[in-house]
């Protein structure tokens, strides 16, 4: 592993050799889980991709956090990140991003976000602070933040952009997820979005979606 990057992660090399640099997927597990969560999900991706999986930095229930939340009037369903960790947060997945692109010699012209929950709205945020930074992103069972739901970024059109929520889900409800896929269609993304009979977990027909739509993105 590399010395100094601002996140702890882990490494997955591709299966397949690649023509120089190779395509790679940041992971960004949820609230209260670690770098090791979402690898079964990320394992079943397309084999030329690297994959690395990054571990939030607040600790949290034997797992990890990237925010505390802002839960207006108790209802978990408003919240939203606390801004100051939040910011920290996004800070630090960005530098680990240009950091490890170097120390592994990664295509950044082909780098793709995989986020769920807390990692989803994450990603959303960073495609909407750096659209041209990413080529695609994968966001489940998540919704955009209010810090960056009103921003209009230049060079976001045309960005394919996998939005999955559940309608059993009772942490982060569906509508959440779809309001977000409205607003990025709104700023031009290159939308699909899917509802899932699913709670707050990744259901396996979910992730057949996911990996069939990533796979066409690297076709």
């Amino acid at each position: 592993m590399p010395a100094d990057l601002p996140l702890e992660h882990v490494s997955i090399e591709p299966d397949v050799a690649t023509d120089g640099p190779a395509p790679a997927v940041f992971v960004l597990h949820g609230r209260g889980a670690d770098e090791e969560d979402l690898l079964p999900v990320a394992q079943r991706l397309p084999d030329e991709l690297h994959v690395i999986s990054l571990r939030a930095p607040e600790p949290l229930m034997g797992g990890y956090t990237w925010y505390e939340l802002d839960v207006p009037d108790g209802d978990l369903h408003e919240s939203q990140p606390v801004m100051e960790e939040f910011r920290r947060s996004l800070d630090l997945v960005s530098e680990t991003i240009d950091a490890t692109t170097r120390a592994y010699d990664l295509d950044p012209d082909r780098i793709g976000l995989l986020g769920f929950s807390q990692g989803a709205i994450s990603s959303l945020s960073l495609l909407i602070e750096a659209p041209d930074r990413f080529a695609w992103v994968v966001a489940l069972h998540g919704y955009l933040a209010e810090s960056h739901a009103d921003a209009e970024p230049d060079g976001i059109e045309d960005t394919p952009v996998f939005v999955g929520s559940g309608t059993a889900d009772q942490i982060i409800p569906s509508s959440r997820a779809q309001t977000a896929a409205d607003r990025l269609r709104e700023l031009g993304c290159a939308v699909e979005a899917h509802e899932y009979g699913s709670a707050h977990g990744i259901a396996p027909d979910e992730l057949a979606d996911v990996v069939e739509w990533v796979d066409a993105r690297l076709a």
